[in-house]
């Protein structure tokens, strides 16, 4: 049987973060690198944060754009990304609305709409029911105490519904947490004086050839047999601290996971509330056109429910391409069977309504589930989730990331998760 001192499962962000925070603690001492040992079950590492080429377009899994907050991680990102074409973009993002593009976030920029619209909003915000003392209960209920139902019906709850593929009502009220852009009456009437959309991403960063030069600049450091891809954990002894794969066995002191925490919790056999756990998935086409189409978006929202697509992102209007390359996203419950072949007929359909596809050929696509994409937090599942994150981390495994939290995170968020997890085991001299 092989002894690892810290065993990671899973070549995600969150996985190799960790890995490389281990190691530079303890070149940071002058020790010995520590032995560690990363599985990914998949092919080859990067989990949602893969890059695909195709005919010339560069597509990743999904939209990966980062909004760093924290100066010394982009820093540190960059120094192991010598001769990348790294871009900083200040983002253009819109609602589509009855055939209007409104300023993103609509709950701010409700004076851009048609008159008889733009009234009801305004009057259900300032007369909305703010509820009792004890606060709100969901996060359907939070969006209408807040904002009232003008602009509820219009956009937050129609959007928020193809997102999660869920009712609204079964979601914490702090579901998005520091992601969803609040706004009160004032901020609401100063915006239509003098505009201010600023949110979490009012600008990002995007490397030219795809967010898998994220992936590595993780890697750099990282020594040849560091990551074992093909090889998914199918076993986890909790006691005897042994995983098992399909071709060995491993003692590790310390497991580090970003696998999703209820799958996690099947693997050791630990016993959990299955039903508090649930989410949603999200089929992603990445589309190649043969010309250029709007060039004004970064990204487009759609809350019309007869549309497949909650949103649409332009890689052309990002990287600066001369051929319009989409990235379309559309939400489905987990139990769904999705027929990718008639979805994408679906997609092309609807592009063309919405006049996104002019007359334009399709000479390039590719298409990802991804199974989960979004967690849907409940207040059950935030107590079951601290419960047996509790249980595991006191038998020596550390479950992280948004799956692994089972929470709503960005990828800058899982970087600094893993730093200030491997500065408990070990200081950092850098960032700490």
């Amino acid at each position: 049987m092989e002894s690892v001192e810290f065993l990671v499962v899973g070549a995600g962000v969150s996985g190799l973060s960790f890995a490389c925070w281990m190691r530079e603690a303890a070149a940071a001492r002058g020790a010995r690198p520590p032995e560690l040992l990363v599985l990914e079950a998949e092919a080859e590492p990067g989990g949602y944060c893969r890059t695909v080429r195709r005919d010339g377009f560069v597509w990743d899994y999904s939209g990966h754009f980062f909004h760093f907050r924290r100066p010394e991680i982009e820093a540190w990102l960059r120094e192991r990304m010598p001769g990348a074409d790294v871009r900083t973009v200040v983002k253009r993002s819109f609602i589509r609305y009855r055939g209007r593009d409104v300023d993103f976030p609509f709950q701010k920029n409700i004076h851009q709409l048609d008159r008889d619209d733009f009234i009801d909003c305004l009057v259900s915000l300032y007369f909305r029911d703010q509820g009792s003392a004890g606060g709100p209960r969901s996060f359907k209920e939070m969006l209408e105490q807040r904002f009232g139902s003008g602009i509820c019906e219009r956009f937050l709850v129609p959007y928020n519904e193809k997102l999660y593929a869920c009712d609204l009502d079964a979601l914490d009220p702090d579901a998005m947490g520091r992601f969803f852009p609040h706004a009160d009456i004032a901020d609401i009437l100063r915006n239509m004086k003098r505009a201010d959309n600023a949110s979490y991403n009012a600008s990002f960063t995007y490397p030219r050839e795809g967010a898998f030069e994220y992936v590595r600049a993780l890697l750099h450091d990282l020594p040849a047999g560091a990551v074992a891809c093909g090889e998914p954990l199918v076993g986890l002894d909790l006691a005897e601290q042994v995983a098992t794969t399909p071709s060995r066995r491993i003692r590790y002191r310390r497991l580090v996971s970003s696998v999703p925490l209820p799958h996690l919790c099947q693997l050791a056999g630990l016993e959990h509330d299955a039903a508090a756990f649930t989410w949603n998935k999200v089929a992603v086409w990445n589309l190649g056109f043969d010309r250029k189409g709007d060039p004004a978006a970064h990204w487009i929202y759609f809350p019309d429910r007869a549309l497949s697509f909650y949103r649409v992102g332009f890689y052309d209007n990002i990287h600066g391409g001369d051929r319009m390359s989409l990235y379309v996203e559309v939400g489905a419950p987990a139990a769904a069977e999705l027929d990718l072949e008639a979805l994408r007929a679906r997609v092309l359909a609807d592009l063309a309504r919405e006049r996104i596809v002019e007359a334009h050929q399709l000479v390039a696509w590719h298409s990802v589930v991804l199974d989960p994409a979004y967690v849907h937090i409940t207040r059950r599942s935030l107590a079951e989730t601290a419960r047996v994150r509790g249980i595991l981390e006191a038998a020596g495994v550390y479950s992280v990331g948004r799956y692994g939290g089972w929470t709503y995170c960005s990828i800058e968020d899982n970087m600094i998760e893993t730093r200030e997890l491997a500065a408990r085991f070990a200081p950092l001299s850098r960032g700490a």
